[in-house]
């Protein structure tokens, strides 16, 4: 706040901000903060899950108001992604201030992206305040061209290995903003105490279905099961933590995905039971590993035309066709990692240019 409370005196500010945007151990959030210091916020703009995070994954999220102050709570996810010049027009700056989990995946990194090019159009100073990357490991198929989406928006490993205040600095030196101009005036208010490798336990769940660090930890690599048969527990209390489907062969683990408010209402394989693994307490240090996908695909047996039940968002998800064809081939995970090295090690290099904290 020492830092951030000049930047904003005399500004009228938006802010992109949801659950986590949290600035102390009694969880004062950033706009209640902000209010009690007079800063003049103008609004909010709420990502995937909402303003307080309550959403379901990929849910409408409406316009509305704050309860607490009163303040305008305009949504950037669904049909509108990127702030309007309306939306923008009471406004000098703009500042995120998201939990991200570290995968190219997760939304709240191309909501940041769209904001960049907003405020890149508009002229619009964009303050990330910035966050500690939980999952901080660079790992995983580089996203190709033609495989553009809200749910990879950069050719970037799956996992990146950068906090948010890095990935904006990246997107604006590589000119990844489609706007004119292609760079947004960008101002990244860094962290004290932390550098790159450093563990970090989220205070405040990231999203609905990511409620534990173990999810979280997971999340990377179980997240690729979304374009298949396989349920990872959707729908229950754990979710990222389990992983099967109502073929009995697959486990003597069971579960049943129901429709919980608040974690996901129409969860695959609603209502039917499930049999596979327990990953509750799987000890995983993190990072990516293809080991849980690879051993369901053999599992699936005579019935593997089966197991990519969406195989166009598989792909977008891993960040092109290979993953999945590599697969349907037989490869080892050796065989398949050994395909992405070249372009992760051209990307280790380009990452070097945008770090703001020590490197491991």
């Amino acid at each position: 706040m020492d830092v951030l409370l000049p930047m904003l005196e005399g500004k009228r500010v938006g802010l992109v901000v949801n659950q986590t945007s949290i600035l102390d151990n009694r969880h004062t959030h950033l706009l209640d903060a902000l209010r009690a210091e007079a800063v003049d916020v103008r609004k909010v703009f709420a990502p995937e899950h909402g303003f307080r995070g309550t959403d379901d994954a990929g849910a409408t999220v409406k316009d509305s108001r704050d309860q607490r102050t009163g303040v305008p709570i305009v949504s950037i996810y669904g049909k509108n992604k990127k702030p309007t010049a309306e939306q923008l027009a009471d406004l000098d700056v703009v500042v995120f201030d998201i939990q991200d989990v570290g995968a190219r995946f997760y939304t709240y990194i191309s909501t940041m992206h769209y904001v960049m090019e907003a405020c890149a159009e508009h002229d619009k100073l964009f303050i990330v305040l910035d966050r500690p990357n939980p999952n901080d490991f660079v790992d995983g198929p580089v996203l190709r061209e033609g495989f553009t989406s809200f749910v990879g928006m950069h050719p970037i490993p799956l996992l990146h290995g950068l906090t948010v205040g890095e990935l904006a600095r990246m997107i604006n030196g590589e000119k990844w903003l489609k706007s004119n101009p292609d760079t947004c005036r960008l101002a990244v208010v860094t962290m004290e105490n932390w550098r790159h490798g450093d563990p970090y336990w989220l205070p405040v769940k990231p999203s609905p279905n990511l409620p534990n660090d173990q999810s979280i930890r997971l999340y990377p690599s179980l997240c690729l099961f979304e374009g298949t048969n396989i349920s990872v527990g959707r729908g229950t209390y754990f979710p990222f933590q389990v992983l099967g489907s109502p073929d009995e062969t697959q486990g003597s683990f069971t579960f049943r995905p129901i429709s919980l408010p608040g974690f996901d209402t129409n969860p695959l394989h609603k209502d039917k039971l499930c049999y596979g693994t327990d990953l509750r307490e799987y000890a995983f240090a993190g990072g990516f590993t293809l080991h849980f996908l690879l051993e369901y695909y053999e599992k699936a047996g005579k019935d593997k035309a089966f197991f990519f039940s969406r195989p166009q968002w598989f792909d977008l998800l891993a960040g092109s066709k290979d993953l999945r064809l590599q697969m349907i081939k037989g490869l080892t995970e050796e065989e398949i990692r050994a395909g992405w090295q070249p372009e992760l090690k051209a990307y280790k290099e380009m990452r070097k240019k945008y770090l703001l904290y020590k490197d491991y």
